[in-house]
This record gives structure tokens, C-alpha cells and sequence, in this order.
């Protein structure tokens, strides 16, 4: 979830800036990032293709999450980061595993901030998880039709 704060603050139908020739003349978008993941195009198709999902969307909110979730794993196994280190895994979502390994994040000092912070954030909304109250699977009754007792398994 820190992830997507940072990537688009929530909003589905983030984009990045435009490139602007010699300062001030915008010339397109400055990647194919788009959605609450900011993802790339083809990263977004190999993860449709990896996971089975060809109707999954950048800019619907499921997606992106079960999206972030593959690629989280996928980092972890291409490059060793553990889901559980926000800082690192966030430097290995900018900079995709490959990146991350060459280490392109060392020449960006302002990425290494951004890094921090998802990493605060993190550990923000970790604190707060364990804060909420989650009622026991087995006692939660299942909706039932109008009058009927029954309850979930």
C-alpha cells in the first residue's frame, strides 16, 4: 500500500510528466507508466501473462494490488529482497530487478529518499494493521436469505 501512495497517491489514472524539448515544449509522456501502480506497458503485459490475468487493468484498484503483490514476489526471488524490507523492495520497483541489481538507484540520491520515506509509510500502515479488529473467520455468519439461521462454515 506504500507503494501505491507514493507511486499515485491513490488516484487511478496517474501519469507521469511530460519531456518537454529545450525546457518549456512538451513532446509526449516521459514513460508508458500509468495507474495506481505507475507500471510500465510491458511490465503490465508480462504480469498479465505470468499471473493469467489479460483482462486486468492499471487503473482498477484489484488489479494493481494482486499486480504488486506478483512483483513484490518476483523481486524476492530474481533478486533476494524481502517482502518484508519496504525500503529495498521499493528501490527494486523503480528500478525493476535488473536495475536493482546493477545498483542504478546509487546515482539518484533523491530516489533514496523516496525509498525512506515508502519505507516510514510502511511502517505506518503496518502499526496501524495491527490496530484493527478482525473478527475470527469462524464466527462471522455468512449473508442469508430473509429469515433463515444459517451460518457460515
Amino acid at each position: 500500500m506504500a507503494v501505491l501512495h507514493q507511486e499515485s497517491r491513490f488516484r487511478a489514472r496517474a501519469r507521469p510528466g511530460w519531456r518537454l524539448l529545450l525546457g518549456v515544449i512538451p513532446v509526449g509522456p516521459a514513460s508508458s507508466a500509468y495507474g495506481y501502480g505507475q507500471v510500465q506497458a510491458g511490465t503490465w503485459d508480462d504480469y498479465q501473462r505470468s499471473a493469467g490475468r489479460p483482462a486486468a487493468r492499471r487503473d482498477r484498484f484489484e488489479d494493481v494490488v494482486d499486480f504488486v503483490g506478483w512483483y513484490a514476489d518476483l523481486i524476492e526471488r530474481r533478486v533476494g529482497v524481502s517482502k518484508d524490507d519496504a525500503y529495498n523492495l521499493y528501490l527494486a520497483y523503480h528500478e525493476g530487478p535488473t536495475g536493482f541489481q546493477r545498483r542504478s538507484f546509487e546515482a539518484k540520491p533523491w530516489l533514496l529518499g523516496v525509498a525512506q520515506k515508502v519505507s516510514a509509510r510502511a511502517r505506518l500502515y503496518g502499526a496501524q494493521r495491527t490496530q484493527c479488529a478482525v473478527p475470527a473467520l469462524a464466527s462471522v455468519s455468512a449473508p442469508t436469505p430473509a429469515g433463515s439461521t444459517r451460518r457460515a462454515r
